[in-house]
This record gives C-alpha cells, sequence and structure tokens, in this order.
C-alpha cells in the first residue's frame, strides 16, 4: 500500500515505446505491463510509473524534473546505457556527494546515474 502523500509514481513521454522499452530492458533489466498501444507501465524499479506515447520528451534544459538512478558501479552503469543505445548528454561530473552522468533513452528523455 503507497504511503500516505508521498510520490507514488511518476508518468515519462515515449516517441517510441517499443524502442523505449527495448532500452530499459537491455539496459536496466525492466518488464512492462502494456495497457494498450500508448501506454506501458514498469514497478519494483525503486518508484513504480509508465510511458505514454506523446511526441515531447523531458528535458532539464526544458524544465523537467530529473529521475536519478543510484549504481554502486558508475563507470559499468555508463556502459550498459551506451551499449543499449542510450545518448550519454553530460559525460561523468563530481559535485558534492558524488559523481554522475546524465543520458538520453530512445525516445529522448533524460535522466541521471549517479554513485
Amino acid at each position: 500500500m503507497p504511503a500516505h502523500e508521498t510520490i507514488n509514481y511518476v508518468e515519462y513521454p515515449a516517441r517510441n515505446l517499443e524502442a523505449t522499452a527495448a532500452f530499459f530492458a537491455a539496459a536496466f533489466g525492466w518488464t512492462f505491463t502494456h495497457y494498450g498501444p500508448d501506454y506501458m507501465a514498469f514497478s519494483g524499479q525503486g518508484l513504480d510509473g509508465g510511458f505514454y506515447r506523446a511526441e515531447r520528451a523531458a528535458s532539464t534544459a526544458q524544465g523537467s524534473a530529473l529521475i536519478v538512478f543510484y549504481s554502486e558501479r558508475l563507470e559499468e552503469t555508463l556502459a550498459k546505457v551506451e551499449a543499449a543505445g542510450g545518448e550519454i548528454v553530460k559525460p561523468i561530473f563530481s559535485f558534492p556527494g558524488g559523481r554522475r552522468f546524465h543520458f538520453t533513452e530512445p525516445s529522448g528523455n533524460e535522466l541521471a546515474v549517479w554513485s
């Protein structure tokens, strides 16, 4: 049962649901539940959510919130993201508290990974 008044779910646009599903399956081992041709959901990834078919993409340059993954092996995760077809838009950099990189998945949504 979700906790009262806490963040519970996130939804992202996706130009290409099939390519987005294939990317997250290859890079992070995600599985999806498809709800027709225009929506798919994921769960068990720290925060449940879904992707809906849309032409836009989430980008910090446009003021979008940034979803950030955690990795114990940052370089290994970066390699998996690239191998799955993700594009690194900010290479690994240091920030107070750790290091991280930003990437876009095949539908153009920007996400990040920190360690």
